[in-house]
């Protein structure tokens, strides 16, 4: 069985505006992800690294090319497969949480499974095992706003755990956080690959990156570095 999660290979995202222009967002990408690996996907803003992540996630579909995750071309997925893709084989992490407020932390790291119809109890014993694992053992039934902003993105990473994912997309998990939380919060995502899970974050932040054991640079969509972290001179 391979370990590659990810293949790309010559995708391009092509933007087409009213009156005929076009903007060519990605040009002719293409990289592997391995099982297991960390890597940070980081470019300035309009640099085409949030249209990859969206791709990369299911949430939008390439012009051309192909991407094929654990073997499958994502590319040639109907709207519902890309739907039960995300639902079973992709973990999500945002910078605004997107958590819902007036629900517990159970309710909202458990909220994945209601959907394939979970019963309450396993549902709610999942989310207590998931936010003792990020470090919120005893907050299962506290709101969102009962917590720091530090505390909601570890309840946003165990619910994108629920569904024991191939793979964790995060898109600027630290973008609304102080320095501290977010070393807390990088951490934890470094813990969480030594447990075995492959992880893929977006970022413009260099130190943010430096946490990651690969990087790859979009600039003006293609693809300027791919490589080990420490070797990339900005």
């Amino acid at each position: 069985m391979t370990d590659i999660v990810i293949r790309i290979e010559d995708l391009c995202k092509t933007y087409f505006m009213e009156g005929g222009t076009k903007q060519d967002v990605l040009k002719h990408i293409q990289f592997q992800i391995k099982k297991n690996e960390f890597v940070a996907i980081m470019g300035h803003s309009g640099s085409g690294k949030s249209t990859l992540m969206n791709i990369l996630g299911c949430l939008d579909r390439p012009t051309s090319g192909h991407y094929y995750l654990e073997g499958q071309d994502i590319a040639k997925a109907s709207d519902a497969e890309l739907a039960r893709i995300r639902g079973k084989r992709i973990g999500f992490v945002f910078q605004n949480f997107n958590l819902m407020m007036k629900r517990t932390l159970a309710d909202n790291v458990s909220l994945p499974l209601m959907y394939q119809g979970v019963g309450q109890n396993e549902r709610y014993q999942k989310a207590v095992e998931l936010l003792e694992k990020v470090g919120l053992k005893g907050y299962e039934d506290r709101l969102p706003t009962q917590i720091s902003g530090g505390m909601q993105q570890r309840v946003a990473i165990a619910r994108s755990l629920i569904n024991n994912p191939a793979i964790i997309f995060a898109d600027e998990p630290t973008g609304n956080l102080d320095t501290r939380t977010s070393v807390e919060i990088m951490n934890l995502f470094k813990e969480l690959n030594s447990q075995g899970i492959t992880i893929v974050l977006v970022t413009h932040e260099e130190d943010i990156a430096d946490f990651a054991k690969r990087l790859i640079v979009i600039m003006d969509g293609q693809i300027s570095y791919d490589g080990q972290r420490e070797k990339y001179k900005s």
